[in-house]
């Protein structure tokens, strides 16, 4: 083997969280190509939309690193986000390697791990804020950040060949609230050390200026909240934790008890008092104790700002919850961003709510009641300034925020930039940084509990079926292929009008299914396969014909 193939590597893999917000996965492998040892950075969801009916959530495809299990050294999560932790729990079992968090998202992936029966086959370690971690050939030291959830780190993970700075997910605040501010120094440090690399969240890199801080939207919400009359709810982030702290101590100081609705709410509250936070408020009140107090005597606290169909607010929208009801007289406080693609949720939502006579509030009308959290361009440009990065690598972004990411990072004289997809390998030391190879970076579906892959039958079904509708066919033969009853055909979401009803289009349809029957030669008429192929072309053909659509058709044969 060549000296040139021997030569240790450092590189930068994204399977997830590049080219897309969402689904963060990332590899850093040392090495020489054939025996690198790989760490992991995070391992996240991103979520289900219109164009995967019945599917909730999407994991990373592991299937490149699955085949080095061996020579993972661990897996660090830089935050307790979903789309940080949410995979753990459903593709540990097929890299079954050692976790390493920080104590408030350690809680949170033990109460995953114990729903998903695994907490006593994984090693957690947990690590203190500033801490280190040694794996192999990584020194990866935890840097304090700030961001929408508690225990924000960004890593230092110094090798052999050079120090690469991973941000995970990051603002800078000057008061978030809850939480230490961002350890400026310990990036300035690492800057006069020497940064190789730094990969960088890129979510907000076309705003300007500065995302905001959780100390301003505090005041907002004990302004706001502090004048409604009447039954009150807000919307927010489970996971912004500081955001809940500001809205349970606006509800405090306007003489309201705090009602928690909604699972996650309940699990981050206990998540965060199981590390010293929120610590000095007063007892939150069931759903069944807030009925028997009056209207401007309760707040609550709900789930379900994106307009996900299950959360609390959802049903409490469409009047199904079992214990809260709003209308005429309430409000409620949409304390969150419209993350992009859950418009149409959101507004179906927000439409429900006012039906029933609420007044909303939302951060269109009332700019200060949310801030983000991520970094707007001057905060990108200050973390270019602090740590001086000699390769920019984009992440945690779309197509057109990885770019833009790199062209900023162009004009602040940064020497090299790679703005990967996912899949590809970037050589990051030593020579210049490049894509170098290209792996396996898809995507699997959690449907019904099942992990499918992302192109699997059943949902290409679901979605044929959804734009195209169904029909069914069923037909009775006797042994020798001669037909006894039927075709009996049925239709399911496809369209009817006065001028051709939908039991006219369906007898027109039986008829060609019987002409199709008649068209087989004898030996044809006595296979069930042969009989059910041609009825099916035939009803795909007419219903083209007459709807302009290819249903999915199903055929029946019952032989007597």
């Amino acid at each position: 083997m060549s000296r040139a193939k021997e030569e240790p590597e450092l590189v930068f893999l994204p399977l997830g969280g590049s080219n897309e917000i969402g689904m963060n996965f990332n590899l850093y492998g040392f090495g020489p190509p054939h025996a690198r040892k790989w760490i992991v950075v995070d391992l996240g969801v991103t979520f289900g939309d219109q164009t995967t009916p019945g599917v909730e959530i999407i994991l990373p495809d592991p299937t490149f690193i699955e085949q080095h299990a061996d020579d993972i050294l661990g897996v660090v999560l830089t935050h307790a986000h979903e789309d940080h932790i949410g995979a753990v729990a459903w593709l540990w079992p097929r890299i079954r390697a050692p976790l390493y968090a920080t104590p408030f998202t350690a809680y949170l992936l033990r109460e995953k791990l114990r729903e998903a029966d695994l907490l006593d086959e994984v090693q957690i370690t947990e690590v203190p804020l500033g801490g280190t971690i040694k794996l192999g050939p990584f020194d990866i030291e935890l840097i304090t950040l700030t961001h929408s959830i508690p225990e924000p780190n960004g890593l230092a993970i110094r090798t052999p060949l050079g120090a690469i700075l991973h941000t995970g997910d990051w603002k800078i605040d000057p008061d978030p609230v809850l939480g230490g501010v961002t350890d400026s120094d310990a990036i300035r440090r690492l800057g006069d050390e020497g940064v190789l690399a730094m990969v960088c969240d890129s979510t907000n890199v076309f705003v300007d200026g500065r995302a905001g801080s959780e100390a301003d939207v505090r005041d907002a919400l004990a302004k706001l909240v502090g004048g409604l009359k009447g039954r009150v709810a807000v919307a927010c982030f489970a996971s912004n934790v500081a955001r809940m702290d500001s809205v349970i101590r606006a509800a405090e100081a306007a003489g309201r008890r705090v009602c928690l609705v909604g699972r996650s709410m309940i699990r981050m509250a206990a998540a965060a008092k199981s590390v010293g936070l929120m610590s000095d408020i007063k007892p939150f009140i069931s759903e069944h104790e807030a009925r028997h107090l009056p209207d401007h005597a309760v707040l609550y606290l709900c789930t379900g700002s994106q307009g996900e169909p299950r959360a609390a607010l959802s049903r409490i929208a469409d009047g199904t919850h079992p214990h809260v009801a709003l209308g005429a007289g309430s409000s409620c406080v949409f304390s969150s961003r419209v993350i992009p693609g859950n418009e149409i949720p959101i507004r179906n939502l927000q439409d429900k709510l006012a039906d029933r006579g609420v007044r909303l509030y939302t951060e269109r009308d009332h700019p200060g009641i949310h801030v983000s959290g991520h970094p707007c361009r001057d905060e990108l440009a200050e973390m270019y300034r602090w740590a001086r990065p000699t390769i920019s690598v984009p992440t945690h972004g779309e197509r057109r925020h990885l770019l833009e990411h790199a062209a900023f990072a162009r004009d602040l004289q940064v020497p090299q930039q790679v703005a990967p997809r996912n899949g590809d390998m970037v050589r990051l030391a030593p020579g210049r940084a490049e894509i170098i190879d290209e792996v396996p970076a898809g995507r699997l579906y959690v449907d019904a509990g099942v992990v499918t892959p992302e192109n699997g039958e059943a949902l290409r079904e679901r979605r044929h079926a959804a734009f195209n509708g169904v029909l069914t066919a069923a037909i009775v033969l006797d042994g020798r292929g001669r037909m006894v009853a039927g075709p009996q055909v049925r239709a399911l979401g496809l369209p009817s009008d006065e001028d051709y009803p939908i039991d006219e289009a369906l007898d027109d349809l039986a008829q060609e299914a019987e002409r199709a029957l008649a068209r087989l030669s004898g030996d044809d008429r006595e296979r069930d396969e042969h009989v059910e192929t041609a009825v099916s072309r035939a009803l795909k053909k007419a219903s083209q014909r007459i709807w302009g659509r290819r249903p999915v058709v199903e055929t029946t044969v019952l032989r007597i």
